[in-house]
């Protein structure tokens, strides 16, 4: 059956798909996000029940920040390739999260990555070209309750890497040993705990270089370049503010909880900067740049 003919056998069929196609981008992505809303609701439970800090609300607020911001540039046609992940992911998705046949369910935390997978991807689709790609899904990514799974399986080798720096930075000036995640500092044992893990600070520090990222359109292979230094600095970050801390409480000044609370905020700042200004250089141009 020809087109034409399909017109004039069924014309309301044929002026609906002709309005379907004519939908905003806007309604399109909540159609998607709609779509998503078992994952919505486990990411709420998962806050109220308070079994994971609510950072991941930020990031959403900046995926949702950057749709609002580029609304008028959205795409009235949407790449097709992205489209597909989209629907793809959507799919993977539901079967991840209900099983099929003799598969039994993946883990909830992996369902709702494949799902804010289809998300970033549904973006992508209707987003300016120009807009790169990893900052989005580094969002995405970030979106997820992930802190207490990241804390339960990175938070103890982080520790431990954290210590042992420290005893090799603060050994001229103490007599210091690193036993597990725990230092003996001049006879006293200080225990290296999870905030002191990096894990909220990793957090803090991607999140600035994926805005920072899109902030500037930085391309995805430039961004990808700059990961390893993110790394590199959340890690000194924690390494020098449990250092310092260490030291203060061997040589009897142990500060406050909120001094103690306040340096870290500092520091995390102090860090959180300097990716942005990793993120944002440009190599020939001093201050960085954002295209138009």
């Amino acid at each position: 059956m020809t087109l034409d003919a399909l017109a004039t056998r069924h014309p309301r069929l044929f002026e609906a798909g002709i309005q379907l196609d004519r939908l905003p981008a806007l309604a399109w992505l909540a159609l998607q996000a709609a779509a998503l809303a078992p994952t919505w609701a486990w990411m709420g439970r998962r806050m109220l029940d308070r079994s994971d800090d609510p950072l991941g609300l930020l990031a959403v607020a900046a995926l949702a920040l950057l749709v609002f911001t580029l609304r008028h540039g959205l795409r009235a046609a949407p790449r097709l390739g992205w489209l597909a992940l989209a629907a793809l992911a959507t799919l993977a998705a539901t079967l991840g999260r209900t099983g099929i046949g003799g598969w039994p369910p993946l883990p909830s935390l992996a369902a709702a990555l494949l799902a804010m997978g289809a998300l970033a991807c549904a973006l992508l689709a209707f987003l300016p070209r120009e807009v790169p790609a990893g900052p989005v899904a580094g969002l995405a990514v970030l979106a997820l309750p992930l802190l207490s799974s990241l804390q339960f399986y990175a938070g103890y080798p982080l520790r431990v890497v954290t210590a042992e720096a420290s005893r090799w930075l603060l050994a001229p000036g103490f007599e210091v040993a690193r036993e597990g995640s725990s230092l003996w500092i001049d006879g006293r044992l200080v225990i290296v705990d999870a905030p002191c893990s990096g894990v909220q600070m990793a957090w803090f520090g991607y999140f600035t270089a994926c805005v920072v990222a899109l902030w500037v359109l930085r391309d995805n292979r430039a961004f990808l370049a700059r990961l390893p230094a993110v790394g590199l600095l959340v890690l000194a970050g924690s390494i020098v503010r449990n250092s310092l801390l260490v030291a203060l409480e061997a040589a009897g000044h142990a500060p406050p909880p909120w001094l103690h609370d306040a340096f870290g905020l500092a520091l995390l700042a102090t860090v959180c900067a300097g990716i942005a200004r990793v993120m944002s250089h440009s190599r020939g141009d001093r201050h960085g740049h954002r295209r138009a």
